[in-house]
């Protein structure tokens, strides 16, 4: 069953008819909010909202963990991602969609792996394409088939936050090959790929990265990018199913 993880802009959607709210906990905790059963154009699919409903955890706080066990406890067989990002390369400008094809992670502090138990076996998972071939194309037919213009591959900066990024910062991301900055990349994406569900991630770019631009970024400038561009996004998961 395909499962989507909404994060900043879009805890919910609404062409999604409800079936039930699953209150899971795994061995891990319980998740960010209630994982949702629902039916959107005939398909069964999973909903989950990253920061919760409503939005209110920062991106240090999630559980990534609990969140992608209790995907996989609910049923899910593959993931798509929803992130909302700041954009570093030429072509990743404000309202832009990135399908990413590589990650670097720069958090710090995170549990970043189901495979941290002392009497549990040290396993180490092969993480050189960190997202599914089969779910990107699939992603980016879905976002041609809805008009919404997309950027295929690019490199995501998962960073720490919950501040925003400096200007020098940005120029080492970029120096590094970042495309895109966000701040739940990672555990999500290597978590997945541990529990043996095949993820991709469809990046809404809502703001240029630090020092893109000669003026600060305000939150009313993203804000106003989040509400025209997560439509198109919503749009394009609806198209995905089918």
């Amino acid at each position: 069953m395909l499962a989507f993880i909404g994060g900043t802009g879009l805890t919910r959607i609404d062409a999604l008819t409800i079936v039930e709210r699953l209150e899971i906990t795994t061995e891990w905790g319980a998740p960010s909010a209630p994982v949702v059963v629902g039916e959107l154009k005939g398909e069964k699919v999973l909903f989950l909202a990253r920061h919760g409903d409503p939005h209110v955890l920062l991106p240090h706080q999630v559980n990534y963990r609990a969140n992608i066990a209790a995907l996989k406890q609910a049923g899910a067989t593959e993931i798509v991602a929803v992130n909302a990002v700041g954009g570093i390369s030429a072509d990743a400008i404000s309202g832009a969609i990135v399908v990413p094809d590589q990650i670097i992670d720069y958090t710090h502090g995170r549990d970043t792996t189901f495979f941290d138990k002392k009497d549990g076996p040290v396993t180490h998972v092969d993480f050189s394409w960190p997202f599914d071939a089969g779910l990107r194309a699939r992603l980016l037919a879905a976002l041609a088939s809805v008009e919404a213009p997309a950027v295929s591959g690019g490199c995501y900066a998962a960073t720490q936050g919950p501040r925003l990024e400096t200007a020098a910062e940005i120029v080492r991301l970029e120096r590094d090959g970042g495309t895109i900055v966000g701040m739940t990349g990672m555990p999500e994406a290597v978590l997945a790929r541990e529990i043996g569900l095949p993820y991709a991630m469809l990046s809404l770019v809502v703001n240029p990265a630090a020092g893109k631009v000669d003026r600060e970024i305000t939150m009313e400038e993203i804000e106003a990018v989040i509400h025209s561009g997560m439509a198109k996004v919503a749009d394009a998961l609806i198209a995905f199913v089918g």
